[in-house]
């Protein structure tokens, strides 16, 4: 068995937090590859050290002095190394590092200190081998990862040390120079950590426990999810729940490596597992709706003409248009006589008139309606298709709380029902479905 673990940075913002970690490590002797980040905010009037970092970045551009955020950035480092009592020539490290933070090296050089520093106390403090992400994660000239070379890398580090810390974020390219991930790479890291070495579990360690059905700004104390597939984190994702990024799931999904959300401060919580399918009992056990998230501020554009299904290549035309203007479509309901174009409102900002007008040039329509504020709302689970009626279900229980349902699309995969409301029903249809789910 083994398993790669990747902490974030409120998992190791200090000496403490530290201790939780090892703790967690040392519960299990298959977690022997671990990915940290940058040390988080300890409280909330704190700052994360890749923030200074990027103060640091923007001071030097500007040709103001520093000092004081590296001296700030030295004390949340010595903070940890004292806490855990660890014996490394810490301040070496920070003289090799100081003289490089100016105009001619990169922001990327600069920010990944971050990750570069703690990994290296946490390798001391677990007693494993520091790897650093320069010998292993590659990256092509055009920023995307070579992910047949870093496989083949890590998997020859891992060879020959059983036990290591990788820093998270960052890795190499062609020519040596330090390439960062946007922000929240250390996930991609893992995540890529994970495939290369054909992990039997991806950990993901936060500071929740797991994935909630709902936002919990929206319904008070949801029930956390606690199995999901990738197929329902995608959509949930899309739909604008705060999840994995896309790229963190991909090359564990790609070698269907299980991923576990996990939570640093209440290791024995069940958390998330995301998988590519489930067995038939885990399915039993599941809610019918898996999780419900969604997105206000949508515009829905409507044409209708008399015997338009007659007319070939009619919507094809619609489109066309859209295209032209690069606007982006995100759901096409439609019916005989008309169809339906929903789109985020932002791209149609100061120029709805002209694709109003670029559609009847078109399209010679008998109307065009626009419907603004909207809200789009995915209710998403896999057990959707097995129950039957759920769509007068949702009907009837939204109805009863007087909400309009002004669109509703089902995904052919069935694993999805998307509903358009109001925006001013958004919060209150949140908590309608999730009560209906539960």
């Amino acid at each position: 068995m083994l398993k790669v673990l990747k902490f974030g940075g409120s998992s190791l913002a200090s000496g403490e937090t530290f201790e939780k970690v090892k703790n967690i490590i040392e519960a299990d002797s298959s977690r022997r590859i671990v990915i940290v980040s940058a040390p988080g905010k300890r409280h909330s009037k704190d700052m994360k050290v890749t923030d200074l970092l990027y103060l640091c970045q923007a001071h030097i551009k500007y040709n103001a002095n520093f000092d004081h955020l590296f001296e700030e950035i030295k004390g949340r480092y010595k903070a940890i190394y004292d806490y855990c009592g660890l014996k490394q020539d810490l301040d070496k490290e920070f003289e090799e590092i100081y003289p490089k933070l100016n105009k001619k090296t990169s922001v990327d050089y600069i920010v990944s200190r971050g990750e570069y520093l703690n990994a290296k106390l946490m390798a001391e403090y677990l007693g494993y081998e520091f790897v650093d992400s320069t010998e292993w994660l590659y990256f092509n000239f055009n920023g995307k990862v070579d992910f047949e070379k870093s496989y083949e890398a890590l998997s020859a580090i891992i060879e020959t040390k059983s036990r290591v810390v990788i820093p998270g974020f960052y890795g190499i390219t062609p020519d040596g120079a330090v390439k960062t991930f946007s922000r929240g790479g250390s996930d991609i890291t893992g995540a890529i950590a994970a495939a290369a070495v054909n992990a039997d579990m991806y950990e993901n360690w936060t500071d929740v426990s797991g994935i909630m059905t709902v936002d919990p700004r929206l319904v008070e104390n949801p029930r956390p999810i606690e199995n999901v597939t990738f197929a329902e984190l995608r959509e949930l994702s899309y739909m604008g729940a705060e999840v994995l990024h896309e790229e963190t799931v991909f090359p564990v999904r790609q070698k269907n490596i299980p991923l576990y959300i996990k939570n640093t401060n209440d290791m024995n919580a069940r958390g998330t597992l995301i998988m590519e399918s489930f067995d038939e009992e885990e399915d039993k056990k599941s809610h019918f709706i898996t999780g419900i998230s969604g997105k206000k501020n949508y515009s829905i554009i409507t044409i209708a003409k008399n015997r338009m299904n007659d007319e070939i290549g009619y919507v094809r035309r619609a489109l066309e248009v859209f295209e032209r203007f690069q606007v982006p479509i995100e759901h096409i309901p439609s019916s005989i006589d008309s169809f339906s174009v929903v789109v985020a409102s932002t791209h149609l900002e100061n120029r709805m008139h002209e694709i109003i007008s670029a559609l009847n040039t078109a399209l010679a329509p008998d109307s065009i309606n626009i419907a603004n504020e909207i809200s789009l709302i995915a209710i998403v689970g896999r057990k959707l298709q097995a129950n039957v009626g759920i769509a007068g279900k949702i009907f009837t229980a939204l109805g009863d709380n007087d909400i309009n349902i002004r669109m509703i699309e089902q995904g052919a995969d069935e694993i999805n029902i998307i509903i358009g409301v109001d925006d001013i029903n958004f919060k209150k249809t949140i908590k309608v479905l999730y009560d209906l789910a539960n």
